[in-house]
């Protein structure tokens, strides 16, 4: 059976990180939603928050899982018999840095395999550090979220009534 990891912090999850769920899901056997409890990082939504959210966001998929992990990602790779890292890429400078990541991986863990899939050029521009940006100033988010996420990034910033308008605004527009 083949086992990937598609590793983030999702906080929170875009839908291009969705995007990238569903691609690498057909690959696989089974593909793991790895939601990265990284202690440095000042996060928007606990651990807990982030697996919940995807968990409800891709219950649909029969063969994705997710789950939190800490630490080295090959280490947490070993632990689960992972034999692919998937990661998503949206611009060059991307890939440097990920091909850097990705031979260390490899290096730890020789039996671990990274697959670099390109975002979708709809999704090229979308980070969740642009989505908290926009939404701390209460803009609309939107065209960056599922629709179950929009209010609840909306609340971490203690705004209201920014994410019934950014609604409003996207029926507006169909």
């Amino acid at each position: 059976m083949k086992r990937a990891i598609y590793p983030g912090s999702f906080d929170p999850v875009t839908k291009g990180h969705l995007d990238v769920i569903e691609r690498s899901s057909r690959l696989v056997d089974e593909l793991v939603v790895g939601v990265l409890n990284n202690s440095a990082k000042n996060a928007l939504f606990s651990v807990g928050e982030r697996v919940n959210m995807l968990e409800e966001l891709t219950s649909h998929f029969s063969n994705v899982r997710v789950d939190a992990f800490d630490g080295l990602l090959v280490d947490y790779a070993r632990r689960i018999d992972a034999a692919i890292i998937v990661r998503g890429l949206r611009a060059v400078t991307d890939f440097e840095y990920e091909l850097q990541i990705a031979q260390t991986n490899h290096e730890i863990y020789a039996d671990i395999e990274t697959i670099f899939l390109t975002t979708r050029l709809e999704y090229a521009y979308l980070s969740s550090t642009i989505v908290k940006e926009v939404a701390s100033y209460g803009g609309d988010i939107s065209r960056f979220l599922p629709p179950q996420i929009i209010a609840r990034v909306y609340a971490k910033y203690g705004i209201t009534n920014a994410a019934q308008s950014s609604l409003q605004f996207r029926d507006l527009e169909k």
